[in-house]
């Protein structure tokens, strides 16, 4: 992990070429692989769900009223999809316990 605390895209390949052995180059072709697969899925309206991980969820949110706090002028806010993520009750535990 870099030294800010942040998981990398990096971070994850260099422990794929630790834990299992594949070069770096294949390594790093491995995590964009799956990342892109996930990202594509998403992209189509398909939730991603990663066992003992959490699940990557599409909501689609409908129009609603919002205020601007500055003016407190009502304007309304579009409808728009958001991703969520939901992590699961193994990672929860996890990360409770740390």
């Amino acid at each position: 992990m870099t030294g800010n605390g942040t998981l990398t895209r990096a971070d994850l390949a260099e422990s794929v070429n630790r834990h299992v052995g594949l070069s770096r180059a294949e390594a790093a072709a491995l995590v964009e692989s799956i990342l892109e697969h996930m990202s594509t899925a998403l992209e189509r309206g398909e939730n991603v769900k990663i066992s003992s991980f959490g699940t990557f969820v599409l909501r689609d949110k409908t129009e609603r009223m919002g205020r601007n706090p500055k003016t407190g002028v009502e304007v309304p806010i579009e409808p728009r999809r958001v991703l969520t993520f939901r992590a699961s009750q193994t990672m929860r535990d996890r990360v409770a316990s740390a």
